[in-house]
């Protein structure tokens, strides 16, 4: 089943970006359309204009496929997940761009942006977690330094704005990271 869904999901990806390298569903990061596309714009554009989904309590997995950006905090993986399995079945590694979400499907691309530095980074949603209150992601060391996260802070408040949003029926829809700058980008 999942196979066939990955399947699914590179042959729309080829549909939805001809003149562009289809996406592989074994490459993380890899965005399956032209985000420069007027109709990908404008769908981002509308999403990016809603307000942003506060963080999930708890446990509890609740799968947001609707594109729409997040708020909250961002921390970062302890140093013994180093090598771990992750939900995807990779394994983990602190050089590269996974992050854990409760809300976000597996394989979501998103920026995630500081809110207090304006830094920002591009991370695949490889991994369930953080499982702390108020905290919206977690993010690989990599980056966590690329949005001005580090030991001394443990967490930032962020926006989190997905930009590659793999949907059930095996499709990936655009999201609101999907317009140009950073995760904070208005609508305009």
């Amino acid at each position: 089943m999942k196979r066939r869904l990955l399947a699914t999901a590179a042959t729309v990806a080829a549909l939805l970006a001809p003149d562009a390298q289809a996406a592989s569903p074994n490459e993380p990061g890899r965005v399956p359309f032209d985000v420069n596309n007027p109709q990908v714009q404008e769908q981002a554009r509308t999403l990016a204009a809603t307000p942003p989904l506060g963080p999930v309590g708890g446990r509890r997995i609740a799968e947001d496929h609707s594109g729409r950006k997040q708020a909250g905090k961002a921390s970062f993986y302890a140093p013994s997940f180093q090598g771990k399995t992750m939900a995807d079945g990779r394994r983990f590694s602190h050089a590269g761009q996974a992050a854990a979400s409760k809300t976000l499907p597996l394989g979501t691309v998103a920026k995630v942006t500081n809110t207090e530095t304006g830094k920002t980074a591009e991370v695949t949603v490889q991994d369930r977690g953080p499982y702390v209150d108020g905290r919206t992601i977690d993010l690989s060391k990599s980056s966590a330094q690329q949005i001005g996260l580090d030991g001394r802070a443990g967490v930032a408040p962020v926006v989190v704005a997905p930009v590659a949003v793999p949907q059930p029926d095996g499709s990936v829809k655009p999201g609101a990271g999907a317009l140009p700058g950073p995760a904070t980008a208005s609508s305009n």
